[in-house]
């Protein structure tokens, strides 16, 4: 008796993992599933979806860009924070020009 209840505990153990929600057997998950036959109905499939995470910005652009912001203030607090910030870069030899002008 203890073996067949035990093999029938297996067995509905078995069933509910294999409820709606899990993983079926030799299979995607149910939701993995869903996505995939949601995408295979639109025409051209996931060619025409935006990105999810935002292409990466070229730092120079964002360093041109604070050099140009730091020109605009012309204090010598704002050449002095993008010396701080970006001293190794072309344009740092540039705000060091800029600040010792300045200075006179």
């Amino acid at each position: 008796m203890k073996r067949s209840s035990l093999s029938a505990g297996l067995f509905g153990a078995l069933m509910a993992l294999a409820a709606p929600g899990h993983l079926p057997l030799g299979g995607l998950p149910v939701m993995v599933g869903k996505a995939n036959a949601d995408e295979s109905g639109k025409q051209g499939g996931t060619a025409g979806r935006a990105p999810s995470v935002p292409i990466a910005r070229d730092p120079s652009a964002a360093v041109a860009e604070e050099y140009e912001s730091a020109r605009r203030k012309g204090t010598r607090e704002a050449f002095e924070l993008f010396i701080a910030r970006h001293g190794d870069d072309p344009l740092g030899a540039q705000a060091r020009t800029e600040l010792k002008q300045l200075a006179r």
